[in-house]
């Protein structure tokens, strides 16, 4: 419907970024993908200390800008060395 607002709920990034350094087995996009939507819902968005209402591809993209999180072979990897420690 035109003109309506769609609701979401904003999380950490630390969230996500949680979810991929504890995962057993590396996570591609779209398992990551997948599992983020299980957990959080299909219009959750994301935040961190500078940035808002950001998608998870967006998110993503904002992580690895910043060297928290690498791709390699697929799969993604968190930076432990650059990750803050506040929430």
């Amino acid at each position: 419907v035109a003109g309506s607002l769609i609701m979401y709920e904003s999380f950490h990034g630390h969230e996500v970024m949680r979810m991929i350094a504890s995962a057993p087995v590396p996570y591609s996009r779209e398992r990551l993908s997948d599992d983020v939507e299980a957990q959080f819902g299909l219009n959750a968005r994301f935040h961190t200390c500078s940035a808002q209402s950001m998608t998870l591809e967006e998110l993503l993209y904002f992580l690895s800008q910043r060297g928290k999180l690498t791709e390699a072979d697929g799969l993604l990897h968190v930076a432990q060395e650059n990750i803050c420690s506040h929430e």
